[in-house]
């Protein structure tokens, strides 16, 4: 055999290896995301699942928070029949969030509810429910980043583009989870 022949025969033959592992590293990233994205889903489901329980908890003793129970209700059908974009899903949580966290905060003008062994599980239930989102979130971000690299690094840029493989955005916290909290305000002081 010719030895230009061998020789280009294995310069043709690395380039195709390194473009397969190419190809490969950035469907496992795109998949990585994707697993990660649905990670969150999956967390915000498991809490819209567990507003009804808090609901059917709470309005006992809080008749006249009716209009938050209500809204409230209304967020988490939202987000669990939205076929939005995960982006606007979870800007959906965030509002139930705040709406919850108002709910549990204006629990303290009610002793009975605090005592309520079923309100002190949801309670704990949804604490958990958050920092499991807030997890998913941060492996989302990590997976993004590491997805993001590739779309913009060389060598890895020349294919991803042709793949239809583009940037991911991050989560980031809303204006709103960046202001200082009104602690006056959780508490009825300015009502």
């Amino acid at each position: 055999m010719n030895p230009t022949i061998l020789v280009l025969f294995v310069i043709v033959l690395a380039v195709l290896v390194i473009l397969v592992l190419l190809y490969n590293s950035l469907i496992g990233l795109r998949n990585g995301v994707d697993q990660a994205a649905s990670s969150i889903d999956v967390m915000l489901k498991k809490r819209a699942d567990l507003i009804p329980n808090l609901i059917a908890t709470v309005q006992q003793y809080m008749s006249h928070e009716r209009a938050t129970l209500t809204e409230l209700t209304e967020l988490r059908t939202r987000a669990i029949s939205s076929s939005a974009p995960l982006e606007e899903r979870v800007a959906v949580d965030a509002q139930a969030a705040a709406l919850m966290s108002r709910i549990v905060v204006a629990a303290e003008a009610y002793p009975e509810l605090k005592a309520s062994d079923n309100f002190v599980l949801l309670q704990r239930s949804l604490n958990e429910s958050e920092e499991q989102i807030s997890a998913a979130r941060r492996a989302y971000n990590a997976a993004a980043t590491a997805l993001n690299n590739a779309v913009d690094m060389i060598p890895t840029s020349l294919l991803a583009g042709p793949m239809g493989i583009t940037r991911r955005a991050l989560f980031a916290a809303t204006e709103a989870e960046r202001a200082n909290v009104d602690v006056g305000a959780l508490f009825g002081a300015n009502r």
